[in-house]
């Protein structure tokens, strides 16, 4: 194996292993109780979370991805190369409301982009205890710029000479900051390179192990006997088993020499499966052994607890659980030691005790909540006669979360939805507040607010928000009202009964009705029952007899939008922290309302604007055949700068396809002008040079603030000999009569718009009788993620294999090539870009001039 080769290989454990440290490094500079390192991703503009240490992965995978784009103090540390400072929860939410949003619990949180030369590799982020302000967290952020940067320096030397670049694609490693607090006694920690078979310790091991630091073994076989004589080869097991990607899933427990308990517990920087390249058996080892000391009569005591209590690690592993704690949940106790708490107990895994568990762990407050439980199952007999409902409360600590559980007597009716199903109980009028626990933290709404991000059209709004917003609090229908000319007319209804909104339908600003007042006065309105809501509005009409509502204002920027009614099929009160969540997500949803609104209206323009400019028929020639189509993008505003042509150039044809930068009015308009002027200089016959440098200084002239791609060529049809210029444009196919296919490979200058002096290369080529020249944009070739030139090869296989055009013989006409390239793309809901393709063919028999 190669010098190149073996550094290959050995990069994915080099890696793993320098943001593993990195991020335990930084935890400590900035006392912080968690941290991990975003890495770029082979997907072009999405970062990874690659390293998490001190938090669970399970719990925080809505943040394992993130877009560069997004309004996210990693994203911005990212994309602007700044240090993001948040000090607290308040100025969280002043800043990045959405990611605030996603996690609203009292904690700080810092991050310092990782670079290397020019090359940006990620961001090193800390998550700490809440400060008073930015400036108590300067040297904090100080130590970890230095860091970053040392960080930035090793990646810079890891990803020299060696392919593929530095990134990370897979899932995060998460780990246990080996500098955290470890249980009671004496500990010291380890680290293994299976590779070089280096063994390296700290300055604690060798005193546990009663070795001299100078005299302590590096061989790995040495450490197994150092920690245990008796038991080595058990030890020994267990280290190559974790080399290969699989630790033990309980720490082990061993004797020493003079038959003192031992507690090793072991993990890899990365998770199984290795990335690739990586040899089998070579994942780095690290680990702690720990002498436990009084720990087990701890343990013994609350063995005899009435209430059942599980503690757990940073990351979730249930590190002890008393009998009760087995009984209510209907596990026994060998089911949970060692596992994760979602495995050990998997009906735990849902919202309620998702949300809780992330406020423990990022915030120094306990929590309480109500949870439902499933049936025992037989588990235990005793606990069938209890109530379906546990009281949880969790007590957070530097290392370790303890929880309590405790049969609860009554559980409001709306956390049904959310849980697991209780036995029926009579339906009740109306629900006190000290009945129902707060719904708030069980709903996440960053899910939403990403959501609404990618929403553009207020029918996508809205359905985001009937996915999203309302099974997460309970409810069952909705309706939104957007506002116009000072009226409410229904954007949205799902759930209400068949034409009961219907005499709502454009109601004035000053009807008595709660839809409107909630948009007039700016302020939400919450009705726990139907009774509480004829009460205020007397005569309403009812679309049930029982139930709870929520009016809530639409309101963006100051700017009344409209407003949006949630129904609920229970009666039920809202919480303070319910009303406030509820009515900072009314304001998510009125952006996203204002937005789609000029999205469509713009959208309706640009639409005819571009409907207006395309050819509605291409020139026609008895020699030559041509077909064109356009599929407008699916994402953004649907209609771009993309455009095809075929214009008469004297005795010939001028085959044009252009691709303006951007999307919208502005996209669209410059098309147009561009559109104009090649057909102006097409239909003077000029040369295709002359064609791209003309429009090249219009463009410029025109100073639109964008640029655009272009292929021109002028084809001779009685000869076929064509001759073609190409502006940044992606290069034609041609397909043979034989059924070859080729790319032309067709000289190339620089879009237009950029250069003044810019010069187009005119190349000559010949298309014989049947053959079939293929112009595309990018839109049909190109996809996140994949290399252009992959997707250029897909096309010129598919030509090939579309069939031959028209001929005499009857074989496929050339719009039938024409539909079956772009069916794949037409039949797709998901078209980043525009799509314009433009075939030509010269017809079999046809040898005299017009």
């Amino acid at each position: 194996m190669t010098r190149r080769a073996q550094d290959a290989h050995r990069k994915p454990g080099q890696l793993a292993a320098l943001l593993l440290d990195a991020s335990t490094a930084a935890i400590g500079a900035a006392g912080g109780h968690a941290g991990g390192v975003y890495l770029r991703s082979g997907t072009p503009g999405l970062l990874r979370l690659a390293v998490l240490a001190g938090l669970p992965g399970q719990l925080f995978r809505p943040w394992w991805r993130m877009h560069v784009d997004r309004p996210f103090p990693v994203a911005d540390a990212y994309r602007l190369g700044v240090q993001v400072v948040l000090p607290n929860a308040t100025e969280t939410m002043r800043r990045y409301p959405q990611f605030a949003a996603g996690l609203p619990f009292q904690f700080g949180s810092l991050y310092v982009p990782v670079v290397g030369g020019s090359t940006t590799f990620g961001v090193l982020t800390v998550l700490r205890p809440s400060a008073a302000d930015a400036a108590e967290l300067v040297q904090h952020r100080d130590r970890m710029v230095r860091l970053a940067e040392d960080l930035g320096t090793a990646l810079l030397r890891l990803e020299d000479g060696v392919r593929p670049p530095v990134a990370w694609d897979g899932e995060p490693v998460c780990v246990r900051p080996p500098g955290g607090r470890t249980p009671a006694g004496r500990a010291g920690g380890f680290a293994w390179d299976p590779v070089t078979d280096v063994v390296s310790v700290d300055e604690r091991l060798p005193a546990l192990l009663g070795m001299p630091a100078g005299d302590f073994a590096t061989s790995v076989e040495a450490l197994a006997h150092a920690v245990s004589p008796a038991e080595a080869q058990r030890v020994l097991v267990a280290l190559r088993e974790t080399a290969t990607g699989r630790p033990p899933s309980l720490p082990l427990y061993v004797r020493s020499a003079d038959d003192v308990l031992r507690l090793l517990e072991l993990w890899s920087p990365y998770a199984s499966p290795a990335p690739p390249g990586t040899p089998s058996g070579a994942h780095p080892v690290r680990g702690f052994v720990v002498e436990p000391g009084p720990g087990a009569a701890a343990d013994a005591a609350a063995d005899l607890l009435p209430e059942g209590v599980l503690c757990l690690d940073r990351l979730g592993l249930i590190l002890y659980a008393n009998p009760r704690a087995g009984q209510l949940l209907g596990r026994s106790r060998a089911q949970l030691l060692g596992r994760p708490l979602w495995e050990g107990v998997p009906w735990l895994n849902q919202p309620t005790c998702e949300d809780h568990l992330r406020s423990a762990l990022l915030s120094p407050e306990p929590v309480r909540f109500h949870v439902g439980r499933p049936g025992t199952d037989g588990a235990d007999d005793d606990a069938s006669h209890e109530s379906a409902w546990l009281d949880v409360s969790v007590h957070p600590g530097p290392d370790v979360l303890t929880c309590t559980f405790r049969p609860a007597n009554r559980v409001a009716d709306a956390t049904a939805d959310l849980a697991p199903q209780p036995p029926p109980e009579p339906e009740p009028v109306a629900s006190s507040a000290a009945d129902v626990p707060s719904m708030a933290p069980l709903y996440r709404p960053i899910v939403l607010a990403i959501a609404l991000t990618e929403a553009v059209t207020a029918r996508q709004v809205a359905a985001v928000v009937m996915r999203e917003l309302l099974p997460a609090f309970g409810g069952r229908r909705l309706a939104i009202y957007l506002l116009q000319d000072r009226h409410l007319y229904l954007a949205w209804e799902n759930g209400f009964p068949k034409g009961f909104l219907a005499p709502f339908e454009g109601v004035g600003l000053d009807a008595r009705l709660p839809g409107v007042e909630t948009l007039t006065t700016g302020r939400p309105l919450f009705f726990d029952s139907m009774q509480q809501l004829t009460a205020a509005y007397p005569g309403i009409a009812l679309d049930a007899e029982v139930g709870a509502r929520a009016f809530l204002p639409l309101i963006a920027s100051g700017r009344p939008v409209g407003s949006c009614i949630l129904g609920f099929d229970r009666s039920r009160s809202f919480s303070t922290e319910e009303r406030t969540v509820l009515t900072a997500l009314a304001g998510l949803i009125a952006h996203a309302m204002e937005k789609a609104q000029r999205y469509e209206s713009e959208a309706a323009l640009a639409r005819g604007l571009q409907q207006a400019l395309l050819p509605r028929r291409l020139s026609a020639h008895p020699q030559v055949e041509t077909a064109g189509r356009y599929l407008p993008g699916t994402q953004g505003m649907e209609v771009g700068g993309d455009w095809y042509d075929v214009v008469e150039a004297g005795d010939g044809l001028a085959l044009v396809i252009g691709d303006v930068q951007g999307h919208g009015v502005q996209a669209a308009a410059t098309m147009g002008q561009l559109r104009s002027a090649v057909r102006a200089f097409a239909l003077g016959d000029r040369p295709p040079d002359e064609v791209m440098s003309g429009t090249n200084h219009l463009l410029i002239d025109l100073d639109p603030g964008q640029f655009a791609s272009c292929c021109y060529i002028r084809l001779d049809p009685a000869s076929g000999v064509a001759r073609a210029a190409r502006a940044g444009h992606p290069p034609p196919l041609l397909r043979h009569p034989d059924g070859h296919t080729e790319v032309v490979d067709l000289p190339v200058g620089v879009v237009l718009g950029v250069d003044p002096q810019a010069h187009y290369p005119v190349a000559e080529l010949r298309i014989e009788p049947g053959a079939v020249l293929a112009l595309y944009t990018d839109g049909l070739v190109e996809r996140p993620g994949v290399d252009i030139d992959e997707g250029i090869t897909a096309l010129r296989v598919a030509l090939a294999k579309a069939g031959a055009p028209a001929t005499r013989q009857g074989r496929r006409p050339l719009a039938g090539v024409a539909d079956r390239l772009t069916a794949t793309a037409r039949h797709s809901a998901d078209r980043p870009d525009d799509i314009a393709l433009l075939l030509a063919t010269r017809r079999v028999g046809h040898h005299g001039r017009r």
